[in-house]
């Protein structure tokens, strides 16, 4: 049998990632069978390299490394070089990035560790430049040193021990699971008060330097707790951290969408690559702090963020795309040019005036968004806001409305302009989970802004379901490329696209994506839950064994899918027979209080869990017809931020159908002796089993739900 690591095997893969190195020298292999029996059988370690296709850096360390022959030689001849996209395989990535972070003190990619043929980690990085700088080694130089030491006995035994050493820590780190106890009172107010004290009140945000990231599940924590009867100040520090990300350099002004994070802390340069998750979650996040405060600039973000996701990241049978590249050729740049970072969305004032047509309406676009001769990005310009519209008003001689209109008709005509510019690469993998996250956010939208948002969501649903969903097998998979599918799901992705499922049925009342959420929810306890550990595991039962069974517990870039989990499973208890779904939730709070109550914030998605679990959801039972509910409530659910809302929508007429769809032998708690009084809709307010009388009026509802 010929030896698969004889050669690059990447021009077999889906993923964009791994194809940007299939014409690399390195004899590249995807992680599967073949590559670790590979590594057994040579008895030399494995190389794996993870990034993904919009990582930055991962293309900085391709071409200064990855396409040098002498350093592909080193690779094929010591090692099994693996490369892996984060996206496709966010298990992998967990188990080496716990090491990474435990060894080095942080984390990134692309992520670079050296393994055992078995899979144990013995050395771990992320970016290593081709020669030494700062302290970091030269990757050839690295090579060389470990290949040798492999090749000795004496050290390679060390280097072995140490494997063995870093295995139980990453065991330790992702698979323990504290004795059970009981959640800290007032979790959320805990962390609320923790996340206003460390919050940057100059810039925004969190954190006393760059890199800044989104902390949405921080922003969710702070407004809910402020709507419990939290601090005032609560609210001033969720403003300014949506006011940083909507005025400057994190936000695209004149396309719409969120970049990754942002390089420095006052937001003003970004690394440009924007990711699906990013344009679902932080969107959610600003329609909560619309509700909370009645700005109309955060209604706006959200309304361009998600203009930008159907125009730049939709395929055209619904699913959503992952992510577009940092880089692109520059303007007026032939084929054969090299990429620059950001090139796609900086600005000159001559590219400014070149877009256009008025001069005035250009001088205001530059002194608006700062953009000058020396730029703040490589001598180019990243647009944020710098002087306010009332100042340059006055500076104009123009009333603030026609300065803002002269602002808008300049947006206009630079986003035409800028649409002839090289466009950054699109990695159009279709992944359930990330859809889920973005049709949670659209169906929110709904809710909120315009019930049209609720069409684009059933879109992506009806692709996912379509391309990933096994119904025979009540089975998902996680990624779509090219009507090729792939990767079973992981605990994130049927707890994602479950909430989604359930905040679809939320805005629309069709049961149908309710009875989803369910199916969804039955293969989470199913695939995932352990009883006799008392957690819900990353992975599926019965899938790839790696040197440890990860969870996620805390937030990323995405929030926690065991924080995600619970949430749902609380919320669909409601609507099940049984207490199935209650008792795995209770479960796995208990499991993991200690953890959560020690550091509220880090595990954000899973205190507001938590939260909800101690508090109650307020169950809001709205019985009437749900393709058609009245105008007055539809206003209410739009502009009251209502913490921990359950909408548990009821025909008046025809209920046994519903549960027939349902498969139900009875009504479930929520929906039962709840009827439509006196022939008009109704609402029922119910907390913690105490319930208001029957009201037609949602507001008067509400305001007994939230005395």
């Amino acid at each position: 049998m010929s030896d698969p690591t004889a050669r690059n095997r990447l021009d077999e893969a889906e993923s964009p990632y791994l194809r940007q190195h299939a014409d690399n020298p390195v004899n590249w292999q995807p992680w599967d069978e073949q590559a670790l029996e590979a590594a057994k059988e040579r008895d030399v370690p494995i190389f794996l390299s993870i990034g993904y296709a919009a990582c930055h850096w991962c293309h900085v360390m391709e071409e200064e490394s990855f396409q040098d022959e002498a350093v592909a030689e080193q690779l094929n001849e010591n090692f099994v070089p693996i490369k892996v996209d984060r996206e496709e395989r966010p298990d992998l990535d967990s188990v080496y990035m716990s090491i990474c972070q435990q060894v080095t003190g942080g984390g990134g990619w692309p992520l670079s560790a050296w393994l055992t043929p078995d899979g144990k980690p013995f050395y771990v990085g992320t970016y290593f430049p081709p020669e030494e700088k700062r302290g970091q080694p030269g990757f050839s130089e690295l090579l060389d040193r470990l290949s040798h030491s492999w090749s000795d006995p004496e050290q390679r035994e060390e280097m072995e021990n140490r494997a063995r050493q870093w295995t139980d820590a990453i065991e330790s780190d992702l698979e323990d699971v504290g004795e059970p106890g009981d959640p800290a009172d007032d979790l959320v107010q805990t962390a609320a008060t923790v996340a206003h004290r460390g919050a940057d009140r100059d810039h925004g945000g969190w954190g006393s330097g760059g890199p800044k990231f989104p902390q949405t599940g921080r922003i969710h924590a702070l407004l809910r707790a402020h709507a419990d009867g939290g601090e005032e100040d609560y609210l001033t520090v969720v403003e300014q951290t949506l006011n940083a990300m909507a005025d400057r350099g994190l936000y695209d002004h004149v396309g719409g969408g969120f970049h990754r994070y942002s390089t420095d802390m006052q937001w003003a340069v970004p690394h440009f690559e924007k990711m699906l998750y990013d344009n679902a979650e932080i969107p959610r996040a600003f329609l909560a702090g619309y509700q909370a405060t009645g700005n109309e600039r955060y209604a706006s973000v959200v309304r361009e963020t998600f203009d930008f996701v159907q125009r730049e990241l939709q395929h055209d049978d619904g699913g959503f795309f992952s992510t577009l590249d940092a880089v692109s050729r520059p303007p007026g740049s032939d084929e054969n040019a090299d990429t620059e970072e950001g090139a796609f969305y900086v600005w000159t004032p001559e590219q400014v005036h070149d877009a256009v047509s008025d001069d005035k309406a250009a001088d205001i676009f530059c002194e608006y968004f700062g953009v000058t001769g020396s730029g703040n990005f490589e001598g180019a310009t990243v647009l944020g806001v710098r002087k306010p519209i009332e100042v340059l008003a006055e500076e104009y001689e123009l009333s603030e409305a026609e300065l803002t209109e002269k602002l808008r008709v300049a947006l206009n005509e630079a986003f035409e302009a800028r649409e002839s510019r090289p466009r950054p690469a699109r990695d159009e993998k279709v992944l359930a989970g990330w859809n889920g996250l973005m049709i949670s956010a659209l169906a929110e939208g709904a809710i909120v802004l315009d019930d049209g948002y609720a069409d684009v969501a059933a879109d992506a649903m009806g692709f996912v379901r379509e391309h990933l969903w096994d119904e025979s097998e009540n089975r998902l998979s996680r990624r779509f490329k090219d009507g090729d599918v792939a990767i079973d799901g992981y605990l994130e992705d049927y707890a994602f696209l479950g909430r989604g499922a359930f905040d679809l049925y939320q805005a629309t009342g069709d049961v149908e994506y309710l009875d989803f959420a369910l199916d969804l929810a039955d293969a989470v306890v199913a695939a995932f839950w352990d009883s006799e550990a008392g957690t819900l595991y990353f992975t599926p039962t019965g899938g790839e064994s790696l040197v440890a069974r990860p969870q996620e517990l805390g937030d990323q870039s995405t929030p926690s899918s065991t924080g995600v989990a619970v949430s749902l499973l609380l919320e669909l208890s409601h609507f099940s027979d049984g207490d199935r779904f209650a008792d795995v939730a209770e479960r796995v709070v208990r499991s993991h209080a200690d953890r959560v109550s020690a550091n509220p914030l880090q595990h954000a998605s899973l205190t507001l869990a938590t939260d909800t679990y101690e508090q109650g959801s307020l169950e809001l039972t709205l019985v009437c017809d749900p393709t058609d509910p009245p105008a007055d409530w539809t206003e209410t659910l739009a502009d009251r931020y209502v913490p921990r809302r359950l909408l548990a929508w009821r025909p008046d007429d025809g209920l046994d159908s519903w549960l027939d769809t349902l498969d139900l032998p009875d009504a479930p708690p929520i929906w039962a002796g709840r009827d439509a009084a006196d022939g008009e809709p109704t609402v029922y307010a119910c907390r913690n089993f105490a319930c208001s009388p029957p009201r037609h009026d949602l507001g008067e509802a509400l305001d007994w739900g939230q005395d």
